[in-house]
């Protein structure tokens, strides 16, 4: 039986930026469409744009960890 192989960690930050991406985009949907319905209250509104803006602090984090320096 073949076991599992172990993911590096670069590995594991690409898969943690995928699922991040996926999720600041489900919750930039919700925003638009809670938006445009009219349905939004105050403060669900304010939650969805603060765990967006959270997301989206960790998704550069990541970025940044990911790509390389570059020295000119």
């Amino acid at each position: 039986m073949n076991a599992p192989k172990e993911l590096n960690h670069e590995e594991v930050l690409r898969v943690k930026l995928e699922v991040m991406r996926r999720e600041h985009r489900d919750l930039d949907e919700a925003i638009t469409a809670m938006q445009e319905r009219g349905t939004s209250d105050a403060l669900t509104m304010k939650r969805l744009k603060k765990r967006k803006l959270m997301l989206k602090d960790h998704i550069a984090r990541i970025e940044d960890e990911l790509t390389p320096d570059i020295i000119a």
